[in-house]
């Protein structure tokens, strides 16, 4: 006979406000099974788990139903307080009678009805329950970094600083990512190499950290403490371990016109090449769209003049399976394609032109060396208009619904830095909102209109238009003046949103974590776990979370890495019990569960089974690893026979709870 008992959370009045908690007690203790019932004003407090503790111990309860928030917020915290005083942590149940009741409902008696109605259900489960006890599994004392930008490269540093191995993989030739293409940042004006480069060397000289440049994941099975990764080593048809970055080859190669992607096509490099200088690996790479060897067998000419023999033509692809503890997504961002806004101009003129080819003109390593000259011509601007929100802040239809976060204040930069270089200019700045959420960065803008006399004008440009003279015809309207505009201007710069990588989509379905509409990786908890995915063991850096500024990328990288120590340096992790398991007899060995199963628990084995007829007969099946197994239930919902249930919420228990529903 079951001895239940049910605790029902006020949770201040996030739960009381809106429910009768009560008369939900008062209702649930008339339950069978149910012989204590009582509310409490905040049942996560220590008062609140003595109180349940108490209880367990003097009324002998088999069971616990508490009423509160959801499962994710504190079902450990109940589970433990359980487990303290001798009851199964898996007899606890949660009704969340606050995300699923009193937050979305207004009507105090409808609210309660349902809160009763939840709790029900919870204890017609936990009648079903049964002891569950977690097994272990090792970890792998091993970290992952997806993406080499410069929260890959933070979290890998900091994590190799506590002495675990790191390995990094980056799709380019290169780590650095974006942070490589821009010349100064703010609010500081430092440049972002200098910043930016020695923490690239380290990576290269940390014994503890490998780096995969030029490299994909190729797959990712496993779980939290043991994943297996296999990595695609593209081929750049150099040997990395010969070549010393001499970049005579780059000089040789007589194919000269492939556009520059690190200039963002502004300028062209070789066939081969090295991305810039400070590069690490500072290894060449063929481009084999490119390269006349590799297209039509003619030419050879890096292989000739390469001393250190590290030309290789027949070089291949390479997959490459490691076993990693923790798993880091760090895949960074791009700027979005701005030649949907033809407004804009963007694909009639040269000289409209995106922030971060701004970037590449004013950078000394850049395609002009530094020096800002409009690219139709070559000449020097006297009028600059930069344009904010260029798909940011839109429905939609048009861009991203979001704000891009860094866009406000780079535009104050670029603004400062051009009056500064160069006095002659005038620079107009059209904005919806100043926005400046960090240290110092108010007084980074005010400085910009106070201090360099730069043109801020609220309001919204309507169309750019290319004009017989090689200027640009900006028409915009100033909201404050109540005024149409016409801005005869020799360079227009779009502050463009930003978007997740393309990478992390498909690499999201392969560590089966969580994403928003945006294509933003989703953490496990918005306030409370902000670097953690809801797939165990998968942690987030950086832009692939959502819109950071190189300050908050840098801190979420440390504390991704922090996460991650932690986890690796355990030796063993608690499994979870609540794993998928096979009824021999009724299953038929289909293999449907086996091919849904995203961890690859689910094996097959051949077994002798005795007929009725006495007779024995060999059939085939499901076998399920329980240190594999994660407990998502794909295979319960795909099994045609019904062989396969799931610990902790099998069928019985799942119709059991729409029983004491629909009562």
């Amino acid at each position: 006979m079951q001895r239940i008992g049910v605790f029902v959370c006020h949770c201040g009045t996030n739960i009381a406000g809106t429910v009768d908690v009560k008369a939900v007690a008062e209702a649930l203790g008339r339950e069978p099974s149910v012989v204590y019932s009582t509310d409490y004003t905040y049942m996560c407090s220590e008062s609140g788990q003595n109180l349940i503790k108490d209880t367990i111990v003097s009324k002998k309860l088999t069971g616990v139903v508490i009423c509160s928030c959801s499962p994710r917020m504190h079902e450990a915290t109940f589970r433990k307080a359980a487990a303290s005083v001798g009851l199964n942590p898996y007899m606890v149940e949660i009704a969340n009678i606050r995300e699923q009741c009193s937050w979305i409902h207004k009507d105090k008696a409808e609210a309660t009805e349902k809160a009763i109605i939840l709790g029900r259900a919870a204890i017609a489960k936990v009648q079903l329950n049964t002891p569950l006890t977690a097994g272990e599994s090792p970890v792998v004392k091993r970290a992952l970094v997806i993406g080499g930008g410069i929260a890959g490269i933070q979290t890998a540093l900091d994590v190799a600083e506590a002495g675990f191995e790191v390995d990094i993989v980056e799709k380019k030739a290169t780590i650095g990512g974006k942070m490589t293409q821009i010349d100064k940042t703010f609010p500081t004006l430092d440049c972002a190499a200098c910043i930016l480069t020695p923490k690239m060397v380290d990576c290269a000289q940390n014994e503890k950290i490998k780096i995969y440049s030029y490299s994909e994941i190729e797959s990712v099975t496993g779980f939290v403490g043991n994943f297996t990764v296999k990595i695609r080593k593209k081929a750049r048809f150099v040997d990395e371990t010969k070549c010393t970055g001499c970049g005579l080859c780059t000089e040789k190669c007589p194919v000269k016109k492939v556009p520059n992607e690190f200039n963002l096509g502004m300028d062209n490099r070789r066939a081969i090449y090295i991305p810039f200088a400070q590069a690490v690996p500072k290894v060449a790479t063929i481009d084999a769209n490119y390269c006349n060897m590799l297209k039509n067998g003619k030419c050879g000419v890096c292989s000739k003049v390469c001393t250190a023999g590290a030309i290789d033509y027949k070089q291949t692809d390479t997959i490459v399976e490691e076993k990693y503890g923790a798993i880091v997504a760090a895949t960074g961002f791009n700027p979005i394609d701005v030649s949907q806004y033809g407004e804009y101009a963007y694909n009639q003129s040269k000289d409209v032109i995106t922030s971060l080819e701004f970037e590449r003109l004013t950078n000394a390593a850049g395609p002009t060396s530094g020096t800002l000259l409009r690219p139709s011509d070559g000449k020097h601007p006297h009028t600059i208009v930069f344009v904010q929100c260029v798909g940011s802040r839109c429905t939609p239809e048009k861009g991203k619904s979001y704000c891009s976060k860094i866009c406000c204040m780079y535009t104050a930069k670029h603004a400062m830095l051009t009056r500064e270089k160069y006095p002659d200019t005038d620079v107009y700045v059209f904005y919806i909102d100043v926005r400046t959420p960090g240290k110092n960065f108010d007084e980074f803008y005010r400085r910009a209109v106070e201090d360099y006399g730069v043109h801020y004008i609220k309001g919204a440009v309507g169309k750019v238009s290319p004009r017989a003279d090689g200027t640009l015809d900006v028409q915009a309207s100033d909201l404050i003046m109540g005024e149409q505009l016409h801005i005869n201007a020799d360079l227009v710069v779009l502050a463009a949103a930003i978007e997740p990588d393309k990478s992390a989509r498909p690499l999201a379905t392969m560590l089966t974590a969580s994403m928003d509409t945006n294509d933003f990786f989703t953490e496990a908890h918005p306030k409370l776990r902000p670097v953690e995915s809801p797939t165990a063991g998968v942690f987030l850096s950086g832009m692939c979370q959502g819109p950071k500024d190189i300050p908050e990328t840098v801190s979420q990288a440390s504390a991704c890495a922090a996460k991650v120590i932690g986890l690796l340096a355990k030796d063993k992790l608690s499994c979870n019990p609540c794993v998928a398991h096979s009824n021999e007899n009724m299953c038929n060995g289909c293999s449907q569960c086996a091919n849904v199963c995203p961890y690859g628990a689910i094996t097959y084995e051949e077994k002798e089974f005795r007929m009725p007829d006495r007779t024995t007969r060999i059939r085939r099946v499901a076998s399920v690893n329980p240190a594999v197994c994660q407990g998502c239930g794909a295979c319960t919902v795909t099994c045609p026979s019904g062989a396969m249930d799931l610990y902790g919420f099998s069928n019985r228990q799942i119709m059991s709870e729409v029983d004491a529903i629909c009562k």
